[in-house]
């Protein structure tokens, strides 16, 4: 007598992670997978395509499980995406073991979302020469969320706390980290140098003048540099695009968030 196949429901966003050839799913979502060997339930999700990151709860026959559940014939099991907001410091069944900081580390894929978030003042690790396993161990030595467009990274096995963009737009990436993680202003805006991410330092402008056009000369006084590569940085008329652009989004998806305010700089 064969054994009944386990029925697997992707909920929302996962079943459109979904790959379509072997066990394709039915316009619902759900899977109607054979078990042939025993596996945990971790990896016949990614095997099906989604990264175990994108998951946010499982149920088996009703029964909340975590990762390690092994798959048995003929259960039900229901698979749901990371609810909004996605509490990363706090433990759950899936990542019993939470994040003690917000920080982020950002695949060559998503660049401009790395520079757009330490404008905001997210610390923020990016370097665009770095291979999938380095990135991988830096962003869980340092306690760092991984974003990126590739499904394969974050599938890595020690990756816990990962985030999968789905828009190539730089801004409507900002938008879904910032929603995601409820990450509500106040903003340590202009706090961080946007090539290095180091914070920056005020300097003094006499301290400077012998590197100033004519013009940041006259118009300017309050000037900031970073301590690692040195650039200058003072607020120009593109600050104030900026903080228009972040106000806007702000009130976009945080109705309740009172406006754009700017934070101490964190130290």
């Amino acid at each position: 007598m064969s054994k009944r196949p386990a029925l697997l429901h992707f909920h929302g966003t996962l079943a459109d992670l979904l790959s379509r050839d072997d066990h394709g799913p039915d316009a619902r979502g759900t899977v109607s997978y054979p078990v042939t060997r025993r596996a945990s339930i971790k990896d016949v999700i990614e095997a099906l395509g989604p990264p175990h990151t994108e998951v946010g709860s499982i149920e088996a026959d009703g029964r909340e499980v975590g990762f390690d559940h092994l798959l048995e014939p003929g259960e039900k099991m229901d698979i749901r995406p990371l609810a909004t907001p996605f509490e990363v410091l706090r433990p759950s069944l899936l990542r019993p073991d939470p994040l003690t900081r917000i920080a982020f580390t950002v695949d060559a894929n998503a660049g401009r979302l790395a520079t757009l978030l330490r404008t905001l003042g997210f610390d923020t690790a990016y370097d665009q020469t770095m291979d999938d396993a380095p990135l991988a161990e830096l962003a869980v030595r340092e306690s760092r969320i991984l974003l990126t467009k590739d499904r394969s990274l974050l599938k890595r096995s020690l990756i816990v706390f990962g985030c999968l963009i789905r828009t190539d737009d730089p801004h409507g990436q900002l938008r879904a980290v910032l929603r995601l993680f409820d990450l509500r202003p106040p903003y340590h805006l202009f706090s961080r140098c946007l090539p290095c991410n180091a914070l920056l330092e005020p300097v003094p402008k006499a301290e400077i003048m012998h590197r100033l056009l004519p013009l940041t000369r006259r118009h300017y006084s309050d000037f900031h540099h970073c301590p690692h590569c040195d650039k200058l940085y003072w607020p120009g008329s593109h600050h104030d695009r900026m903080r228009e652009r972040i106000e806007n989004m702000c009130r976009e998806l945080f109705m309740d968030s009172g406006g754009l305010k700017t934070a101490p700089q964190p130290r």
